[in-house]
């Protein structure tokens, strides 16, 4: 893992080089793609696809679910890059080793991103095939400590204290809302809950987050918006709820990551629908 725990301004222009040097596309729209949602990146046109190995300082994906492969190209109207999976915590990198990628896609010029992940659902009336609307999220890693700004700030990044009260852009959110109704696609709200992983959550601690406020829980995405809204990024997420948790420990629902990604799969055509439709309206 060749991968400095704070990886410097010259590791983030040297990966940002090496991508522009194998594309002439000029991506303003960046896209990362959540367990078994790959599929999306199908539907960019005439791609430059860049295996993660292949990109200096990259972290690489060791989940199933996540091919690793950045996929440059034109989706509608837009020239978007994708990642085609991500890293996480849990798989013993840093956060600022996680989040190496989104900086990069900033400094490719990238202003806004639309964040997906696979996520297992804890308000009660949810269930496996929704699609939520992320409106507010939780970042109880960060509050344990593990911030992915924590370290070094450099100024020409962004600020040393960024604000989150509009971590998800108000305007964006409108947007999907509106595509949702549209296409007649049922599209729940909700608060997102990070939590490290690599286990899921007991039921006694899937009431603790009902409690919080949380409407779905996962491992990703918090960490990856907090560093994109620090590059002034407008964001825009939508967790697909593959599962349901229960709060009975008497009657617990046991998860997999198999069943994850098995959900996201048929899950993935109605993703595709809505983020295609958001596309068009930008």
């Amino acid at each position: 893992m060749k991968i400095n725990t704070f990886p410097t301004r010259s590791q983030l222009e040297e990966a940002t080089d090496a991508i522009r040097e194998r594309t002439l596309y000029q991506p303003t729209l960046a896209l990362i793609l959540g367990s078994g949602l790959s599929p999306l990146a199908q539907e960019i046109t005439e791609p430059d696809i860049i295996p993660y190995d292949e990109i200096p300082h990259f972290p690489t994906s060791t989940v199933k679910g996540h091919s690793g492969r950045l996929v440059i190209g034109q989706l509608g109207k837009h020239q978007v890059v994708a990642m085609q999976g991500r890293t996480h915590f849990y798989e013993g990198y840093t956060m600022r080793q996680v989040t190496f990628p989104v900086r990069v896609m900033g400094l490719l010029g990238v202003d806004a991103l639309i964040v997906t992940n696979a996520a297992g659902g804890l308000a009660p009336e949810f269930t496996p095939g929704d699609l939520m609307l992320i409106t507010d999220h939780i970042n109880l890693v960060g509050m344990a400590g593990q911030n992915p700004l924590i370290g070094p700030n450099d100024p020409g990044l962004g600020p040393r204290f960024p604000d989150m009260a509009l971590a998800y852009d108000p305007e964006l959110r409108d947007i999907a809302r509106r595509v949702a109704e549209a296409q007649g696609l049922p599209l729940r709200q909700g608060v997102y809950v990070c939590l490290a992983g690599p286990s899921f959550e007991t039921p006694h601690e899937v009431r603790f987050l009902r409690l919080a406020g949380a409407d779905a829980v996962g491992m990703s995405t918090v960490h990856e918006v907090i560093v994109a809204r620090h590059m002034s990024v407008r964001v825009l997420g939508i967790s697909a709820i593959t599962n349901v948790h229960s709060t009975d420990p008497d009657q617990p629902r046991e998860t997999s990551h198999e069943e994850v990604l098995e959900a996201s799969q048929i899950i993935a055509p109605r993703m595709i629908a809505l983020i295609r439709g958001v596309l068009d309206q930008l």
